[in-house]
């Protein structure tokens, strides 16, 4: 950058000497390296702000995880509370290195082919032209998030060592390919992908934070497990960020409400669990549409989702199904309800807004855009649930085969905390002498760590009205 600045004095001392015609080429270039100058410092400050923005929308993604963490130690039994914290922090450990050696490269490696990413391994040539370190972030944030998802769904009957080994493949190959297929420019069914590449059925899927690309891929995969044994970009639409905070907040406060009510009608309770579950499966259902949708179509999508949420475990409790989170029904009935949900009520303004160069495009049925988008979307929904069940389905299968799935019904009775972690998270007391002042008082619970190890070949069962 220039080291001297531009004045009405230096402009003179250009003007006052030589003949007229240097005279002007000289103010001619003077002034033309101050815009020059100026324009690198724009640039300089729009990577900046959009670095900062990309890190900081990370972070908050990231703090999901956090959520993740107490929802599931609220919803488990005390004696498998270590166990699940631990799988929680392991989402982010195992997913970060498997995501930085190959997830990334599998996602958004381009230019690549529409199937599956081939570049940037280990991130080797970043950063370049089309992004830096930060997207790495930001996108290693949902994959960890589609991660956390089925977590909470295997916890107290699932082995330790079985839970990395799948978390791992999810994260550096399974979530991958499906988010290089909806969200990569070169996926063969992306919203945004290049110009002058076909979009499918001339809308691609508009999956703009991840019902069906992080919502529907962790919950298809609880799915498997029990029968085998918001990542896109705004593109500087500042609208389209503040409407999207707006939709995801009506959203889910509309399916909490629902929820509370539903159920209190149904179970005769007011319910905080399910309450929260509400509330994730309206953000569950939102994500898809967030920035191409009316506020007064969140409002719908919070109402249908809530009771997408109670009939889907009507149904689970029908069959029976073993999921002590819900992650099955909430994030992959109201993920799915989020992706046709899209179809329906995209706007056509928004959709160009969030998607531009693109005239034509179809946009949401009930808005009088006709069917294309719905028909993209359904592939989407079939195509989740086929890849997903290719993929993880043998792994968990090999997995039963060798013995490295299912814990055994002692450790089970006994709780994980226990048997596999050599100590527990809580300490319940029930009599006047073991109370946390020794001076009798109410039952309850206080919160105690055993740094000894326990053999459980050798810890007594316990009855299962026990804690």
């Amino acid at each position: 950058m220039a080291a001297e600045t531009c004045s009405a004095s230096a402009l003179a001392a250009l003007m006052s000497t030589g003949s007229p015609s240097s005279n002007a080429t000289g103010a001619a270039q003077y002034i033309c390296s101050q815009f020059e100058n100026v324009a690198l410092q724009a640039t300089d400050i729009t990577t900046a702000v959009n670095t900062t923005y990309l890190l900081f929308s990370a972070y908050l993604v990231f703090a999901m995880q956090l959520g993740f963490a107490m929802l599931c130690a609220g919803s488990v039994r005390a004696k498998n509370t270590l166990n699940i914290m631990l799988t929680n922090v392991l989402d982010a450990a195992a997913g970060a290195l498997f995501y930085y050696l190959f997830g990334f490269a599998f996602a958004f490696g381009s230019p690549s082919n529409p199937f599956i990413g081939r570049h940037f391994f280990a991130l080797k040539s970043i950063p370049t032209p089309d992004f830096d370190y930060s997207y790495f972030i930001f996108q290693w944030a949902f994959a960890i998030a589609a991660a956390g998802i089925t977590s909470g769904s295997i916890a107290e009957r699932t082995q330790f060592i079985s839970y990395l080994i799948y978390s791992s493949f999810l994260t550096g190959f399974v979530y991958p390919v499906v988010s290089h297929w909806f969200w990569s420019v070169d996926g063969w069914a992306a919203a945004n992908r290049n110009p002058g590449d076909s979009l499918l059925f001339r809308s691609g899927v508009i999956d703009f934070a991840g019902s069906g690309v992080v919502h529907m891929v962790g919950s298809f995969v609880t799915i498997v497990k029990s029968y085998g044994p918001i990542g896109s970009t705004t593109h500087g639409q500042w609208s389209a960020v503040a409407r999207a905070a707006v939709t995801t907040t009506l959203a889910g406060c509309t399916s909490a409400l629902t929820t509370l009510f539903g159920k209190r009608l149904q179970t005769g309770h007011w319910n905080v669990v399910d309450v929260c579950n509400g509330l994730l499966g309206g953000f569950a259902a939102i994500t898809a549409g967030c920035a191409v949708v009316e506020p007064w179509a969140a409002v719908i999508c919070g109402f249908v989702a809530a009771w997408v949420l109670i009939g889907f475990n009507l149904l689970a409790a029908r069959f029976r199904y073993d999921d002590p989170l819900e992650a099955a029904q909430l994030h992959g009935g109201c993920g799915a309800w989020g992706v046709l949900f899209t179809a329906l009520f995209a706007k056509e303004e928004f959709v160009n807004e969030a998607y531009p160069g693109r005239p034509g495009r179809p946009y949401g049925l009930f808005m009088g855009g006709g069917g294309r988008l719905l028909a993209s979307h359904i592939i989407q929904i079939l195509v989740i649930a086929g890849w997903v069940s290719a993929t993880m389905g043998p792994l968990f299968f090999a997995l039963h085969k060798m013995g490295l799935l299912r814990i055994s019904l002692d450790d089970e009775m006994a709780g994980l905390d226990i048997t596999s972690h050599g100590g527990s998270a809580y300490f319940y007391h029930d009599d006047g002498t073991s109370g946390p002042t020794g001076s009798g008082g109410n039952a309850g619970f206080m919160m105690k760590v055993s740094h000894s190890r326990v053999d459980h070949e050798s810890t007594p069962t316990q009855t299962p009205n026990q804690v």
